[in-house]
């Protein structure tokens, strides 16, 4: 594995993050709505670093069909607050094919808030299918196979502090 993001990196870019939103939320009723499972770690560390009374929530989709993405996606848990007149800010841990990201988008949109943003932590347009707007960008790769910080590769290597990029013989 070959280190791609810092455990020193994430803390400082999270920090920035954090303080763009509390400037862009101030006196609004935000929702963070933490994408599973991959971005439970970057959402924790997110919320820590908004200076806001806020709601905190998580969403997941599964995607079936074959081993990347079918872009065939099934709601496995949904958000449990109440969206309506909210603003909500969606938190994902990389943007890949924008597939996921848009059904989101699509799906929470229909339940009337006031608005739904998106903060990722990584951009990685190297396979982008569909175009998204990302209001909030931890980092920009450009390609490889990323584990670490909540990403993973058949559920292992999510604990990892920092982000890598696969070698061919890690997979």
């Amino acid at each position: 594995m070959k280190l791609v993001l810092s455990p020193d990196d994430i803390a400082r870019r999270t920090a920035e993050l954090g303080a763009a939103i509390t400037r862009d939320y101030a006196g609004r009723r935000l929702v963070v709505i933490g994408i599973l499972k991959g971005a439970f770690i970057f959402t924790a560390d997110l919320v820590r670093a908004i200076d806001l009374p806020l709601e905190i929530d998580f969403i997941r989709v599964a995607s079936y069909g074959s081993q990347t993405s079918s872009g065939d996606l099934q709601l496995t848990k949904d958000v449990e607050l109440e969206l309506a007149g909210k603003d909500l800010l969606l938190v994902e841990d990389i943007v890949d094919t924008g597939r996921t990201l848009a059904s989101l988008q699509e799906l929470l949109g229909r339940r009337q808030p006031r608005s739904v943003r998106v903060c990722a932590l990584i951009d990685k347009r190297e396979r982008r299918e569909v175009e998204v707007a990302i209001d909030y960008i931890g980092f920009a790769v450009a390609e490889g196979f990323l584990v670490g910080y909540g990403l993973d590769v058949a559920e292992q290597h999510r604990h990892h502090p920092a982000v890598y990029r696969l070698e061919d013989a890690d997979v």
